[in-house]
């Protein structure tokens, strides 16, 4: 893996995901949920909601990362997962922070099938190599991204493992 790095600013991270908005609004979508992908898409999902006027915005936990380019074998949804009750007609924008092999999205769009009428998906980054092709992308790289909000070590390390839900 190459060291050459994007690198997105909390200043940049407000113009993408207002841009992302904009593209939403400009394709003539009117999501009902927007659901963010933990915890890459959190900042993303409240960005994108405020921009967007949804207030009906949820987080669905997702582990695959473990590492810069290291990654479980499969994602593994996390629970508590979303409970789409009554939700048949709903219009639900996921977002991430990047769809780097799109296994990820790929996913939580998976747990939406049949749940909910129509899934779009929206991110700051999208990768050549992501199985998902995005509905709305900021930007394009093959570059492994430093986020401003992932770009120091973690505080408090912990050991963590994907348990059987």
């Amino acid at each position: 893996m190459s060291d050459e790095r994007e690198i997105m600013t909390w200043d940049m991270f407000g113009e993408a995901s207002r841009e992302v908005a904009q593209m939403v609004v400009d394709d003539g979508y009117e999501p009902d949920m927007v659901l963010a992908i933990a915890r890459g898409g959190l900042l993303i999902g409240g960005s994108i909601g405020y921009a967007l006027s949804v207030k009906n915005v949820y987080t669905m936990n997702v582990e695959f990362y473990t590492g810069v380019d290291e990654r479980l074998e499969v994602p593994h949804i996390l629970p508590p997962a979303p409970d789409f009750v009554d939700m048949g007609d709903a219009r639900i924008l996921i977002v991430d922070d990047v769809a780097d092999t799109g296994h990820t999205l790929e996913s939580v769009e998976a747990f939406c099938d049949g749940k909910v009428a129509e899934v779009r998906t929206g991110v700051l980054y999208e990768k050549p190599r992501s199985i998902v092709k995005c509905n709305y992308v900021w930007r394009r790289t093959d570059l492994w991204i430093n986020f401003p909000w992932s770009d120091q070590p973690p505080v408090a390390k912990r050991e963590w493992a994907v348990r059987d839900a």
